[in-house]
């Protein structure tokens, strides 16, 4: 394969599977028992509606999670499954020759995201967070001809995986706050 034949295909990045899986697992563990809790305490919203609210947000969560970033030579777009309903979550694209400058900012955390700046004046993400990252950045520099040596991803994987640990620590607290539950609802 020759570099010109390289450059004319598109490459697709996903969200990392470590981002992804950790996210859901978060989202399940603080989530599951919530149901149980209502049932045990007699609260006012009932289990099942719990249990419907928990499964539309695990959807949406999948749904936002299920980001893909595809390049190629005529520039870079962010798109969603079908699935995916456009007013839940818009794609956007944008040409490489529409790319004025990669604009850095401070998050509220003090990471620091980028946006692609447009002749325009219309910001775009750019996104961080997928599989091969320093690929794609690579990519973003060779169309665009700007300067990306200091643009590095948000989170470092291990900072996922520390979540990730912790989360199946409290996913172990869940199923004894539920099985705590559901003894409590049978004496009663």
């Amino acid at each position: 394969m020759t570099a010109n034949s390289a450059d004319t295909s598109s490459s697709v990045f996903r969200l990392s599977p470590l981002i992804r899986i950790t996210l859901l697992c978060l989202y399940v563990a603080l989530t599951t028992p919530l149901p149980f809790l209502s049932q045990v305490t007699a609260a006012p919203v009932p289990p099942a509606l719990l249990w419907v609210g928990i499964v539309i947000g695990f959807i949406g969560l999948y749904a936002a999670l299920s980001e893909r970033v595809i390049v190629d030579d005529q520039g870079i777009q962010v798109t969603y499954p079908q699935w995916v309903p456009g007013f839940f979550r818009k794609g956007w694209s944008l040409p490489w020759s529409d790319v004025k400058e990669l604009k850095p900012r401070t998050t509220g955390q003090g990471g620091i995201v980028y946006y692609f700046l447009s002749h325009e004046g219309k910001a775009y993400l750019l996104p961080m967070r997928v599989v091969g990252f320093a690929r794609l950045v690579k990519f973003v520099q060779q169309k665009t001809q700007v300067d990306t040596t200091d643009v590095y991803p948000l989170a470092q994987p291990w900072m996922y995986l520390i979540l990730l640990f912790l989360t199946l620590l409290l996913l172990l607290i869940d199923g004894w706050t539920i099985a705590t539950a559901l003894a409590q609802g049978s004496i009663n």
